[in-house]
């Protein structure tokens, strides 16, 4: 039997930000499936993979960190699609441009679409 961390059940169980709180039962299939995350959550998402690969890169972090730690896991995800697209289409902005420009594209954009739908 593999081992499980009472505190990270919990913590991915309450915090909106993580996929794994966006899978649910289809009773049309029979099959727990990813369900899409809303943007407001891939927002934080993104910033939680990027201050958890300066933390854990340290001095040698560069801005392709997180976009290369999603890339080489994807494949394990269980994320619906559409978020998974929204997410590397952010990391990407952060490989390819920085953190401020990303930063200023979501406060331009993205935010803004939240703000419509609520």
């Amino acid at each position: 039997m593999f081992g499980y961390s009472e505190a990270w059940l919990h913590h991915k169980g309450r915090n909106k930000h993580h996929w794994e709180y966006w899978n649910d039962y289809n009773p049309k299939t029979a099959r727990i499936e990813p369900v899409e995350m809303p943007t407001i959550y891939v927002i934080e998402m993104l910033c939680d993979r990027v201050a958890a690969s300066t933390i854990y890169k340290g001095k040698d972090y560069s801005r392709k960190d997180a976009l290369e730690y999603f890339q080489n896991r994807r494949d394990h995800y269980g994320m619906h699609s559409n978020t998974a697209a929204k997410l590397e289409f952010l990391l990407k902005m952060v490989a390819d441009n920085g953190e401020d420009y990303t930063f200023q594209y979501i406060k331009d954009n993205l935010r803004r679409e939240h703000a419509k739908k609520h």
